[in-house]
């Protein structure tokens, strides 16, 4: 077998092995086709998969803790990443969901505000808040959240410039990310026509809707149990700023400067807790006031760029300071993430991977909206995903349906907002999300040949990365 392993380590392409297989990292990796690929059995993938030496389970030990090490702080930069957001697009954002808009300007605004803020789950969260409390009528609502399900997808194509050192992995990270953007354009490009046509969506829902919806509790995934502490210690946005101001409680930003903790103490008591105005309590002599960024309410801490007697540019300079720091420590750990994987892969044949990859469609859309549900986020499903792709660990044709069921997991966020309102028409708005999505995936998913649209334009715009490497930073510029 160590003979064996040695003439292995020397092949280096798939033409010099009597079998014709690829292995990862071999110099013609890029050159093989999926059509191409054998079909191995599960006997082998058991076999590469469990079958080692001890020298070689230290290395698996190994390679997984540190995948896992990178892997955390590269969620945590997603996170610090989107609280930076909505430090600085907080409140545009908060301004563009306050005013009542004809259909285009209501896709256009919530497709903004999600880029803006970089958390569909925040902008469906509040849309739905918006119409419970009557600001905002349901149809509105509806194109709001159809113009939040495209703005979702900038954050996973951005992680697809992380890769932009490797050109084959940068086509392939690119349509990817692409893959879902294009699935969420081709949705709205039928279905909002179809709406204002005929409201199918307001009246598919509307025969659904109970006579009253129950007060519900706000639930958050395990993911963001572990990763937001820590990035609350960096950086906490205060959501409560987009939400008033979309409400018209306040009239913008400056309603919250200067920043006030009573006593000069910087924690949540101090500086964060609310007044009870019908207590006749007042800011300054009851209770605090913050901004932008606020302090954490279960550890009572305020994060490291908070200050007392900030004005609102402070908040802007650190946000903007957080935003750089996100970026920076997203792509190293993407490449580091990306370096411990190809390592980790490198010599397993592309018809082990395959087979371990290749799942039914609808069991990856499962797959999906669970991951989804779970970590409370599509955008850090897909973003996660998107290195996978450029590795070539799975096909374009695997990550078009994980990202279906990222689209139908993200709508459980815009659901458990409705049930804490006890306005039904919050939860029509959260049904219309889900069933938009629905929607896309049945006229886009099951036909072969309608499937083939959003991959083929996904692997148009990957190979379009090879003329210029500018691409991608020039196609968020345009579409985002």
């Amino acid at each position: 077998k160590s003979e064996r392993n040695k003439v292995e380590s020397v092949i280096r392409s798939r033409k010099e092995r009597p079998t014709g297989s690829t292995h990862f990292g071999d110099a013609d990796w890029d050159e093989e086709q999926v059509d191409e690929i054998g079909d191995a059995t599960w006997g082998e993938v058991a076999k590469a998969c469990c079958v080692h030496d001890a020298k070689e389970w230290g290395k698996i030990f190994v390679g997984a803790c540190g995948a896992l090490f990178f892997l955390y702080f590269f969620l945590f930069a997603l996170e610090l990443l989107g609280n930076s957001a909505k430090v600085l697009g907080g409140c545009r954002a908060g301004g563009l969901l306050s005013d009542e808009t004809n259909p285009v300007a209501g896709l256009v605004i919530g497709e903004l505000a999600t880029a803006l803020i970089q958390s569909s789950s925040t902008t469906t969260s509040i849309i739905v808040s918006l119409v419970g409390a009557d600001a905002v009528s349901v149809n509105s609502g509806i194109y709001l959240v159809m113009g939040a399900n495209i703005g979702t997808s900038v954050t996973n194509t951005i992680v697809s410039m992380g890769q932009m050192a490797d050109g084959a992995q940068l086509e392939r990270a690119f349509a990817g990310a692409t893959v879902h953007d294009l699935f969420n354009l081709l949705s709205v490009a039928i279905l909002f026509p179809l709406e204002i046509i005929s409201h199918y969506l307001y009246h598919l829902t509307n025969a659904m809707l109970p006579d009253s919806v129950g007060d519900g509790e706000k639930w958050e995934g395990p993911i963001k149990k572990i990763v937001s502490p820590f990035a609350g210690r960096v950086l906490k946005a205060n959501k409560d700023v987009i939400k008033d101001i979309a409400t018209g409680k306040v009239e913008n930003c400056d309603a919250y400067y200067p920043v006030l903790c009573l006593d000069g103490i910087e924690d949540y008591k101090h500086c964060a807790s609310k007044c009870d105005k019908d207590a006749g309590e007042e800011v300054g002599v009851d209770c605090g006031r913050v901004g932008l960024i606020t302090c954490d309410k279960d550890s009572g801490e305020c994060p490291g760029f908070f200050q007392n007697g900030a004005s609102l540019n402070d908040d802007y300079i650190s946000g903007g300071v957080c935003l750089v720091l996100s970026l920076f420590l997203l792509f190293v750990c993407l490449m580091a993430l990306v370096n411990v994987l190809q390592r980790g892969l490198a010599g397993m044949s592309t018809r082990i991977i395959y087979k371990a990859t290749n799942v039914n469609g609808l069991i990856g859309i499962v797959i999906g909206a669970a991951i989804t549900i779970l970590v409370q986020s599509s955008s850090i499903t897909t973003s996660v995903l998107t290195p996978f792709v450029g590795l070539g660990v799975i096909q374009l044709e695997q990550m078009l349906p994980l990202t279906l069921g990222a689209n139908i997991g993200t709508t459980i966020t815009g659901l458990l907002a409705s049930m804490v309102s006890d306005n039904v028409d919050a939860l029509q708005v959260a049904l219309c999300h889900l069933f938009f999505n629905l929607s896309g995936i049945v006229i886009w998913y099951p036909i072969p040949i309608m499937r083939r649209v959003p991959l083929r334009g996904a692997r148009a715009l990957g190979r379009a990365t090879r003329r210029s490497r500018l691409l991608p930073p020039i196609y968020i510029i345009v579409v985002f």
